[in-house]
């Protein structure tokens, strides 16, 4: 089976990557012409476990390769996946422009029934005007050929994308005709071999599955920091709090931990642009208005944490940030709390100090030279008068703390992510301040 990709960033490549190892032939295709002779050299443009060496092995085996003309391949495939970025407009809509951009170029040089798949995250109905560009491109060439439009929404979670992919918990896949129905389980059943978990719905309700599920988790998230904030004035430990509630069945246990705020490339896109959705259509989403605005305080509370703690003296202190991806297992800083600390840091007059295992270069792409780059957590902390910890990698879980005892200058932590225990850090000599538990 050959099918092409369009688009090579974080969903493309993974998608791309795992359809070729269980032996289907892609062509990822990508106009930016200096990424994809990187990817022909073997560069992989983001950092995401086990990827490297999927793109690697499938480029040497022959099933997977790079382009950057979709009319290089267009008439040997039986699917176009259209995974390019739906960057959010100004008013917080998703820009369409790649996406309807990919659906004319289909329409211009298609002569053959195909299936055009759009799996970048897209609000309801465009599924019609993706069709309806294809229509118009192929009446300006007077020609008649056949072809669907499908919606496939991706549910990877950066960090375990692969995984996510090669055994993931729903399909989900929006249809309109038998045909694409039965070419799209062909393509996704080596994946569900065991338990065939593939929902097919109409293009519509496929579409809104993606911004409702992310939604939901986005307000599970603020949710949980707005009950760890009450925590805090009333004397409660939210690790309590949440382990209690989430031994209900009705509501379980994922996303409900609390932090210093979500970020990302999805939740934040999707809630806005399913707001603006909702807007156009004359209903106003109170409750996804209200996590946005829960949110977007959260990022701010470790620097408030910080600022009450020292009295709002922060001028000339140095500050060691352990932590700049959004999350661990990737180098994406996009929405990041780590960029509303540094630039409120920097308000302040402090000298910042930063460390994370993958995402220094993505912080000087952002940052630049305002922030100092270490070596490691040691490093960081070097004559620190206070560590923030903003991303939950591993390998902060146990550092040794007499190590960095000795090395800051005063001994304050506050973690964003409620990594360590209370009685332990305070057992160990340092001033903790974590989410929702009381500060010591």
């Amino acid at each position: 089976m050959n099918i092409a990709i369009v688009g090579t960033g974080y969903v493309g490549l993974v998608t791309g990557a795992c359809f070729a190892e269980v032996g289907v032939h892609v062509t990822c295709v990508d106009i930016d012409e200096t990424k994809i002779e990187k990817l022909r050299q073997g560069e992989i443009p983001i950092y995401e476990p086990g990827l490297e060496e999927m793109v690697l092995r499938n480029v040497r085996e022959g099933r997977l390769r790079f382009t950057t003309k979709l009319t290089e391949c267009l008439n040997d495939v039986e699917a176009v996946f259209s995974a390019v970025g739906t960057p959010p407009d100004e008013d917080g809509s998703a820009d369409l422009s790649y996406v309807l951009a990919v659906a004319r170029e289909v329409g211009q040089h298609m002569q053959k029934y195909v299936v055009l798949v759009t799996k970048s995250t897209v609000p309801v109905g465009t599924a019609q005007r993706v069709k309806q560009a294809i229509k118009d491109e192929l009446a300006k060439r007077g020609a008649e050929i056949d072809f669907d439009v499908a919606s496939n929404p991706e549910f990877l979670k950066e960090g375990s994308a692969v995984k996510d992919f090669m055994s993931p918990d729903r399909v989900v896949v929006g249809v309109e005709s038998e045909r694409a129905k039965t070419l799209m389980t062909r393509l996704y059943r080596p994946f569900m071999m065991n338990n065939f978990r593939v929902i097919f719905t109409d293009i519509p309700s496929a579409e809104m599955i993606k911004y409702a599920a992310n939604s939901m988790l986005a307000t599970r998230i603020s949710f949980m920091n707005d009950i760890a904030n009450l925590c805090e004035l009333v004397g409660a430990d939210v690790n309590m709090v949440r382990k209690g509630i989430g031994s209900d069945t009705r509501i379980g246990s994922k996303f409900l931990y609390p932090g210093c705020g979500y970020g990302g490339s999805c939740f934040p896109k999707d809630v806005k642009a399913l707001i603006r959705t909702a807007e156009k259509k004359g209903y106003n989403m109170r409750v996804l208005k209200a996590v946005e605005e829960v949110n977007e305080k959260q990022k701010e509370i470790v620097f408030d944490k910080l600022y009450n703690h020292f009295d709002g003296d922060l001028a000339g202190k140095t500050i060691a940030l352990w932590g700049l991806a959004f999350k661990a297992e990737t180098d994406d800083m996009r929405e990041a709390t780590s960029l509303i600390t540094i630039e409120k840091l920097l308000q302040a007059r402090c000298r910042v100090r930063v460390f994370d295992p993958v995402a220094m270069n993505e912080c000087r792409r952002r940052v630049g030279d305002k922030v100092a780059y270490t070596r490691d957590i040691y490093d960081c902390v070097l004559d620190a008068d206070a560590l923030l910890v903003l991303t939950e990698w591993k390998q902060f879980r146990l550092p040794s703390w007499e190590v960095v005892l000795r090395s800051m200058r005063q001994p304050v932590v506050i973690d964003g992510r409620n990594i360590y225990h209370p009685e332990d850090m305070r057992a160990l000599g340092f001033s903790y301040a974590c989410i929702g538990r009381k500060e010591i």
